[in-house]
Parts: structure tokens; C-alpha cells; sequence
């Protein structure tokens, strides 16, 4: 085969507070059907079941500040702010009581969904991808230790647009609390340091059209600031 066939492998990272060092990301799990009022904002579940799992392709990470182009092949692109939790730690079958030893810290995130892809999918009994695994589908802040924030159970989760409060809600109003995700999580993946999982969405979410300025932020986390620009042609 052919030299220009074989190239290094792409490293994607964020940024560390406080550290130099940057967090290299090996997969993006997300959590569906985190919050009740989400749920019952979609009227697409019972709110007694439990959450699943999708991933996104690491490459979809797109670092604070940035522009977002506008996706390809949807007419209603909406946010979903989340708390994210990066993994310093892994393994298979972690109990509940041991997981918060996994983490290595904490970020603001913003599940990108193309809306009408992934109804589309849902009413066809498919796989959720169409609709969340894009490109530049993963604006995710600088992590922050849980050396310098602990563990955060509760604090006001917020979406404003334009500067108009779009989405509030509360950690502390998490169906499956962050121990119990991880747990869940690896007993179907082996889990491992660089993994980074966005844990859900309040209710409010809504759709987007270029121009627009998107401000999220999680009490003592941090915040997460992204344009939507244009198409890409």
C-alpha cells in the first residue's frame, strides 16, 4: 500500500482549567431521556423507562467559542444543553459506589440534534444517528477537575439565545443521577479514560437558524458559548 494511504491518527482534546495539558477524547457517549420534563416535552416515552445510550463520533467535538455551520439535510437544527462528564478512570460492570472515582472532571455540552432526522427515525424504528451524530454536533467547554469542583449534584442548567433564556432546569433533577450512568454505561461498554458522556437535557428545547448566539451554563461548571453560521457549500 501506499505511503500517502497511511496517516497518523487525528488526537481530539479539550482544554484543562488551570492545566496546560489538554484531555484527549476517545469516544462521546450521550444519555437520552434524562429529565421528566424533557420527556414529557417530546411525549415520545414512558417516563418510568430507562435512559439509553448513542454516540457521536469524536471528531463532531467543537471547542468554545466557535461558529457552527448549519448542518447539511435538516429544516429544524435545535440544542439541548447537557452536563458532560469526562472519565479519567474506566472499566466493565463499575458498581455505583465506585464510579465517581472514574471521573476525572466536568464540562458544559450541547447535543446538536437535527430534529426532523431523527423523528423521522424514531417513527421508523431506527437508530438515532441521522439525527445526532453530524459533524460539529458536539460544542463541548474546557473541563474542570473535580480536584477544583468536586462532584456538582445540584446547580442551575441554562440556555439562553439571542440572550433570551431558552432552556432552565437543575442538575439535582437528573432521572439517573451521574454514578448511576456510569454504572449503567459500562455494562454494555467497556469504559475508559477519555470518555466524555453528556448526561441528558431540561426541557425548552428548540430550533436555530444562522446568526443566532447560544450561551449555556451549569452553576459552578462553567459556560459554553457557540454561532450558528451559515451552510457549508
Amino acid at each position: 500500500m501506499s505511503d500517502r494511504f497511511v496517516v497518523p491518527p487525528s488526537v481530539h482534546a479539550l482544554p484543562v482549567e488551570g492545566a496546560p495539558e489538554l484531555f484527549a477524547v476517545r469516544r462521546i457517549y450521550c444519555v437520552g431521556r434524562n429529565y421528566i420534563d424533557h420527556i414529557r416535552e417530546m411525549k415520545e416515552a414512558d417516563e418510568r423507562d430507562p435512559p439509553f445510550f448513542f454516540q457521536k463520533p469524536t471528531d463532531a467535538l467543537v471547542q468554545n467559542g466557535a461558529t457552527v455551520a448549519y448542518p447539511m439535510d435538516t429544516q429544524d437544527f435545535q440544542f439541548e444543553i447537557e452536563l458532560v462528564v469526562a472519565l479519567g478512570g474506566g472499566g466493565r460492570r463499575i458498581p455505583v459506589q465506585a464510579a465517581k472515582a472514574t471521573i476525572f472532571g466536568y464540562a458544559v455540552g450541547l447535543d446538536m440534534t437535527r430534529r426532523d432526522r431523527q423523528r423521522e427515525a424514531r417513527d421508523r424504528a431506527l437508530a438515532w444517528e441521522m439525527g445526532k451524530s453530524f459533524d460539529q454536533s458536539a460544542p463541548c467547554s474546557a473541563l474542570v477537575p473535580v480536584s477544583s469542583i468536586g462532584h456538582p449534584h445540584s446547580g442551575a442548567i441554562t440556555l439562553s439565545v439571542n440572550g433570551q433564556e431558552r432552556q432552565r432546569g437543575d442538575l439535582s433533577q437528573l432521572i439517573w443521577g451521574v454514578p448511576e450512568i456510569i454504572s449503567k454505561l459500562s455494562q454494555q461498554y467497556e469504559l475508559k479514560p477519555g470518555d466524555l458522556i453528556y448526561t441528558g437535557t431540561p426541557a425548552g428545547v428548540g430550533a436555530v437558524v444562522p446568526g443566532d448566539r447560544l450561551v449555556g451554563e451549569i452553576d459552578g461548571v462553567g459556560q459554553l458559548a457557540i454561532t450558528i453560521g451559515p451552510e457549508e457549500k
